[in-house]
């Protein structure tokens, strides 16, 4: 049975962006909000000293974002995202020396950033699949052609050709689910999930797949 919470988050809608609410947390006031769209609020909130709810104007704390979002070490919420070290920063973690030449874009930055590369690439290798799955196609009509002419010798190049691509369509296609579903959820929690993504490697030969000529016909006895 459904909780009545658990029914209102998924029927509300977030008063920030207007759009179902995803991932939704509470404020101190039982407001109810987008995690991502309350941590962009909040930053512009901070700025100006007053952190208050944006529906009641009432008060509330930074840890209504959630463990995810605040930093275990200094109790304080995650700013920055360190693309060199894939990790969340607060405040505190930026004073760090380690950080100091480090690439750091606030969350919201980062997640705009990682979500449009995820979408390029995933729509790039789409692409791929597409042209890989016309060579597949090809080489299994040859394959055939071959077969019906009895010259069997040459099936064995034709069968591994196939296998090859095969097994490479399939690679890229977990890939490819992998790239859209991060996209879709993409938050502070799954930044470094989508760093790891975007340098995850596609097969080794993928551009001389791509490159294969078009198989001539099958040799008249």
């Amino acid at each position: 049975m459904v909780s009545l919470q658990e029914d209102r988050q998924e029927e509300a809608v977030c008063p920030i962006c207007q759009e179902h609410l995803k991932e939704a947390v509470s404020t101190d006031c039982k407001h109810l909000f987008c995690r991502v769209c309350l941590a962009q609020h909040m930053e512009k909130a901070l700025a100006s000293g007053a952190l208050c709810c944006p529906l009641c104007r009432k008060p509330y704390s930074e840890g209504v974002l959630g463990e995810g979002y605040i930093c275990h070490k200094h109790q304080k919420r995650f700013q920055r995202f360190c693309e060199k070290s894939k990790c969340l920063l607060c405040v505190e973690c930026l004073e760090s020396p380690e950080h100091q030449s480090h690439s750091e874009p606030t969350i919201e930055t980062a997640i705009s950033h990682y979500k449009k590369r995820l979408t390029h690439k995933f729509r790039k290798l789409r692409k791929d699949i597409g042209k890989l799955q016309q060579l597949k196609a090809q080489e299994e009509e040859k394959l055939q052609a071959l077969q019906q002419v009895g010259q069997l010798e040459d099936t064995s190049a034709e069968e591994a050709r196939i296998l090859e691509l095969s097994k490479a369509i399939a690679q890229i296609s977990l890939l490819v689910a992998d790239l859209e579903s991060t996209a879709k959820e993409l938050d502070a929690n799954t930044l470094t999930t989508a760093s790891d993504l975007l340098k995850r490697s596609t097969p080794k030969n993928l551009d001389e797949l791509l490159s294969l000529p078009a198989p001539a016909g099958p040799v008249a006895n």
